[in-house]
C-alpha cells in the first residue's frame, strides 16, 4: 500500500514537472508528453512504457521552433512587400489628383515653409526603398549568378598568368593598360576640385543675390532675372562648359582620366540646373505674396551635391545609421569591377585587333569583329552597371544616410525599349524626364508630345556623343547614329504594349549587335589614330574616321 502510494506521489511529481517544462517552452512540448493520465491509462501497452520518447518530443518542438520562426520571416517578408505597394499606390494616386485649395481659391501650401513637401504633381517623389540587386541578392539563386561572375573573373586572372608565363618565361604582373588609362591623375583630381568648388559658391551665390534683388525690384523683376539669367548661363557655358575641355585637351588626358572630368563636368551641370530650377520658381511665389525669399540653405545644397540624385530637394528621406561595412564592401566591388575590365580588354579585345591588323580590311573581317566584340562589349555593359549605377551610389547613399536606393530597375526584365530607357538608369531618367521632357510640354502647353520625345532623345545622344568625343579624342558619332536612329525607331516600334517574353529575346538580341557595332568601330578607329597620322590637318580631315581611309587597322 505504501509503495503503491509512493508510485502515485512519484507520478504526480513527474506530470507537475513535465507541465512546468511544457510552460517554460511556450507549450511546445508534444501531447504525449503534456498527458495528464498515468502510463497504463494512456496506453493500455508495456507496463510503465511512454507511447513517446523525450528525444522525439525535443525533435517535434525544434520542429515547431523552426517552422515559426519561418512563419516570422515570411510575414515580415510580407509586410515589406505590402507596404512597398502601398507607398507606390499612394504616390500613384497622389499624381492622379488635382492640388487641394482652400476656401478663398489659393492653394492650401505654404511657400515659406521650406521645410513642408512639395506636391507630388510638382516632382519626384523620394521614397526609403533599397536597390533591386540588394533585394535580389538575398536568395541564394541569385547570389549564385553573382558566384559565376567573380569565377569567370578569376578564370580571367589565370589565363592572363598563364600566357604570359608562357610567352615571356616569367611571372609578369604589370599593369600597362591601367596605368596608361588613369595617367595625369593629380590634373584630372585638380580639375575636379575646382569645378567642384564653383558649382559650390557660384550657383547658391547667384540665386541668393537674385532673390534679395528681386524682392527689392518691384517694377523691374524682369529686367533682373534676364541680367542674373544671363550671369548664370555664362557661368554654365564658360565656366562648367569650355574650362573642364580645355583641361582635357590641352593636357592631352588619357581616356580614364578624362572620364573623370567629363563625366563630372555633365554631373556638376545637371545639378546646378536642378537647384535653379527647382528654387526659381518657389522664390517667386514668395515675392508675389509678399513673403521673405525661401532661399535655401549652403547646408542643403552641399549635400545635394554629393547626394546621388540629380533632383533638388531640401530633404530627403535618411536612414537611421551607416553601414561602413557596406560601404567598404561597394567600394571593394568597384575595384574589381575595374580589373575585371581591365582583364577582358587584355584577353579579348587587344589579340582580337593584332590579328585583325595581318589580314586585309574587307567587309568579311567587319563583320567577323563585329560578332566577336558583343561579348567583351556585353561584359563592359554590366561591369559599367554594377560598379556605378549599383556599388557607387549605393556607397555614397549609404555614407549620406540618403534612404531612397532606386537608381535603377529591372531593366533586363524590359520587353520593350521604351522601358529599358526609364529603367535603365533611374537617376538621369528623372532629370530628363522632369526638366527636359515636362518643361517642354509645359512650354508648348501639353501639346506636340512626339517632338518633347524627340527633344529629349536628341539632348541625350548629343551629350553621350560629347563624352566619347572629348575622351577618346576623336570625333566617330557611332553611338549618336545607333542611340538617335536605331533606339528611336526602336523606342516607337517596341513599345509598353509588347509584353510577351519574345520580345525581351528580341530586345537583348538587338543589344548584343549594338554593343559589338560600338565596340568594334571605336576599336577601330582608336588604333587608326594611333597608326595613321594625319597628312592634312583640315576641318574635314579632322571630322572624318581615320579607319576609312587607314590601310590597316592595328
Amino acid at each position: 500500500m505504501a509503495a503503491g502510494t509512493a508510485d502515485t506521489q512519484r507520478g504526480v511529481h513527474q506530470r507537475r514537472r513535465r507541465h512546468r517544462n511544457s510552460e517554460q517552452r511556450g507549450g511546445s512540448e508534444c501531447e504525449a508528453g503534456n498527458d495528464s493520465r498515468s502510463p497504463r491509462e494512456a496506453g493500455g501497452g508495456k507496463g510503465d512504457e511512454m507511447p513517446n520518447s523525450h528525444a522525439e518530443c525535443d525533435r517535434i518542438d525544434d520542429l515547431k521552433e523552426k517552422m515559426e520562426r519561418l512563419k516570422k520571416d515570411l510575414v515580415k517578408q510580407f509586410e515589406g512587400r505590402v507596404e512597398e505597394l502601398v507607398q507606390m499606390l499612394v504616390h500613384e494616386t497622389a499624381l492622379s489628383l488635382p492640388s487641394r485649395t482652400n476656401e478663398n481659391g489659393k492653394g492650401s501650401e505654404n511657400t515659406n515653409n521650406r521645410n513642408l513637401k512639395r506636391p507630388p504633381e510638382e516632382g519626384k517623389l523620394f521614397l526609403p526603398r533599397k536597390s533591386l540587386l540588394d533585394e535580389l541578392f538575398e536568395m541564394n539563386h541569385v547570389r549564385t549568378i553573382y558566384h559565376m561572375f567573380i569565377a569567370a573573373l578569376i578564370l580571367f586572372i589565370i589565363s592572363t598568368i598563364v600566357v604570359d608565363f608562357i610567352d615571356e618565361g616569367r611571372l609578369v604582373l604589370e599593369f600597362d593598360l591601367l596605368a596608361y588609362a588613369f595617367g595625369q591623375l593629380p590634373t584630372a583630381i585638380f580639375a575636379w576640385v575646382c569645378m567642384f568648388l564653383s558649382a559650390l559658391m557660384v550657383p547658391y551665390c547667384l540665386l541668393a543675390s537674385w532673390a534679395r534683388a528681386y524682392h527689392a525690384a518691384r517694377a523691374r523683376r524682369y529686367l533682373v532675372s534676364v541680367i542674373y539669367g544671363f550671369i548664370l548661363a555664362t557661368y554654365q557655358v564658360l565656366g562648367l562648359g569650355a574650362g573642364p575641355v580645355y583641361v582635357a585637351l590641352w593636357h592631352k588626358l588619357p581616356p580614364a582620366s578624362c572620364f573623370i572630368v567629363i563625366l563630372e563636368q555633365v554631373r556638376l551641370v545637371m545639378k546646378v540646373h536642378s537647384f535653379v530650377r527647382e528654387n526659381v520658381p518657389l522664390i517667386m511665389k514668395a515675392k508675389d505674396a509678399g513673403k521673405q525669399a525661401p532661399v535655401p540653405t549652403f547646408g542643403h545644397y552641399l549635400y545635394f551635391l554629393f547626394c546621388p540624385t540629380l533632383i533638388y530637394r531640401d530633404t530627403y528621406p535618411r536612414t537611421a545609421t551607416i553601414r561602413w561595412k557596406y560601404v567598404a564592401i561597394n567600394f571593394a566591388q568597384v575595384l574589381g569591377c575595374l580589373f575585371y575590365a581591365y582583364y577582358i580588354l587584355v584577353r579579348l579585345c587587344i589579340p582580337l585587333f593584332h590579328n585583325f591588323s595581318k589580314q586585309p580590311y574587307s567587309l568579311r573581317i567587319l563583320v567577323l569583329c563585329i560578332f566577336n566584340c558583343t561579348l567583351p562589349g556585353v561584359l563592359v555593359l554590366f561591369l559599367a552597371f554594377f560598379a556605378f549605377l549599383h556599388c557607387w551610389l549605393n556607397a555614397f547613399a549609404e555614407m549620406l544616410r540618403f534612404a531612397d536606393r532606386m537608381f535603377y530597375q529591372d531593366w533586363w526584365n524590359s520587353t520593350s525599349f521604351a522601358n529599358y530607357y526609364r529603367s535603365w538608369n533611374v537617376v538621369v531618367h528623372d532629370w530628363l524626364y522632369y526638366y527636359a521632357y515636362k518643361d517642354f510640354r509645359w512650354l508648348f502647353r501639353g501639346r506636340f508630345r512626339a517632338a518633347a520625345m524627340l527633344s529629349v532623345f536628341t539632348l541625350s545622344a548629343v551629350v553621350h556623343e560629347y563624352v566619347i568625343t572629348i575622351c577618346l579624342g576623336f570625333f566617330y558619332p557611332v553611338l549618336f547614329c545607333l542611340f538617335l536612329g536605331f533606339g528611336l525607331a526602336f523606342n516607337f516600334l517596341m513599345h509598353d504594349k509588347r509584353t510577351s517574353p519574345i520580345w525581351n529575346v528580341v530586345m537583348w538580341t538587338e543589344m548584343y549587335i549594338g554593343l559589338g557595332i560600338i565596340v568594334c568601330l571605336y576599336s577601330q578607329e582608336w588604333y587608326a589614330q594611333q597608326q595613321c597620322p594625319l597628312r592634312k590637318h583640315t576641318f574635314l580631315d579632322l571630322i572624318t574616321p581615320r579607319s576609312w581611309s587607314c590601310k590597316q587597322v592595328l
